[in-house]
């Protein structure tokens, strides 16, 4: 008892038990308030990472699906050349191939150029200008052949593979050439389809030489440095859900492409290697990197100062074609009246 009160102080037992009270009394609203805060937090998170994964799953598939315009010329009406519809298999057979194949005016030649298109892009592909290409070499005295890959192809639904299918349908289109007569075929890639072009020499001693202009190598590297021009993306763990992604959307794994061997390969054929400083979709240090393997004494490399992806041509016309047909010389696919037959002066470059 508090003698100056006259009340009767609660003892410990009493307190304590009125604290439990207390606790129980608040413990259920405050447990519904931290489950209701710790679920709201883990659905913001789900629902981030959802989002997260969505995105890369778009970006795959765009990249696995791009837009191709349809075919809006031939090469008679774009530049004069008489030239037939063909179509070839795949050399896996696993589709039919579609194209032009330009003869060349002398009818004893024996020597081809395929041309291998880039990604996005059909054989047309005007922003080099492909036509343009096609008729020199046809001055030249090559048989030229124009195709698409088969995500190119009108009415197709085939999806980008970085140079798995398209490594077949390129081996298609040069054993078409070599049905043809061909002696000598030599595939003139660009971006993608020059990628293309060095996986295919990897299986194949059909081709003969290489002109490569803006390569592209579908490889992380390459694949990152696209996605930043872009969107800023943390590199990691951006390519881990890409590389989950694509099996998914195209049926096909970064480790189906053979980068690697390609990156270190001295190829036995000669091989000129064409790139622009300023190319955002294929650093030129990969081009030189490549070129540096080669050992065969005809392959070369040509890197252009503030030229871009694929413009090259478009940049420096003259100067293109002048190392082209000098490099066609030194293998002896070109002669040098033929060389002077063919001179980019007549060339309709814009």
């Amino acid at each position: 008892m508090n003698p100056a009160s006259g009340t009767v102080a609660p003892s410990p037992q009493q307190n304590a038990s009125q604290t439990e009270e207390h606790v129980k009394e608040i413990s259920p609203g405050r447990r519904r308030l931290r489950n209701i805060a710790v679920a709201l937090f883990l659905s913001i998170l789900f629902f981030l990472i959802f989002c997260f994964v969505a995105l890369h799953a778009y970006i795959a598939w765009v990249l696995s699906n791009p837009t191709v315009a349809p075919l809006y010329s031939n090469p008679k009406q774009a530049v004069g050349m008489e030239y037939q519809d063909v179509t070839f298999p795949a050399v896996d057979g696993s589709r039919i191939m579609q194209g032009w194949y330009i003869p060349a005016d002398d009818a004893d030649s024996k020597k081809t150029i395929v041309l291998s298109h880039g990604y996005g892009a059909n054989r047309e592909e005007t922003w080099i200008p492909m036509y343009d290409i096609a008729h020199y070499a046809h001055r030249l005295n090559f048989n030229v052949i124009m195709f698409d890959y088969g995500f190119a192809s009108q009415g197709s639904k085939e999806v980008a593979t970085g140079g798995k299918k398209e490594t077949q349908q390129l081996l298609g289109a040069v054993q078409y050439a070599k049905q043809k007569g061909a002696e000598q075929v030599v595939v003139w890639g660009f971006s993608m389809g020059g990628g293309t072009a060095l996986q295919a020499a990897l299986i194949s001693d059909d081709i003969d030489a290489m002109i490569l202009d803006s390569a592209f190598l579908l490889q992380p590297d390459t694949l990152y440095h696209n996605i930043r021009q872009n969107i800023a993306l943390p590199r990691h763990p951006s390519l881990e859900i890409l590389q989950m992604l694509f099996p998914v959307l195209n049926g096909t794994s970064l480790n189906q492409i053979p980068y690697k061997e390609v990156e270190q390969k001295d190829y036995p054929i000669p091989i000129f290697f064409i790139h622009g400083t300023e190319d955002s979709k294929a650093p030129y240090e990969i081009a030189e990197q490549l070129a540096a393997n080669q050992t065969n004494p005809n392959s070369r490399s040509w890197i252009v100062q503030d030229s871009h992806h694929e413009l090259i041509f478009r940049e420096h016309p003259r100067e293109y074609l002048r190392r082209v047909s000098n490099f066609l010389g030194d293998i002896r696919l070109a002669e040098q009246e033929e060389i002077e037959n063919g001179e980019v002066g007549e060339i309709s470059t814009p």
